[in-house]
């Protein structure tokens, strides 16, 4: 079953995209996205609940 997920900005801590992913597996999401805030491409994670 895939749920939706929100994706963090490691540095300024922006929440900035909203993505699916498996549940299955455990591991979190990580991400190379532009970052609007910091106006560059950084690692964004996915938000723990």
């Amino acid at each position: 079953m895939r749920q939706y997920v929100t994706l963090e900005c490691t540095e300024c801590r922006n929440e900035n995209y909203r993505t699916s992913t498996e549940t299955r597996g455990g591991k979190r999401l990580e991400l190379k996205k532009h970052c609007r805030r910091c106006r560059k491409h950084t690692l964004h994670r996915q938000k723990r609940k």
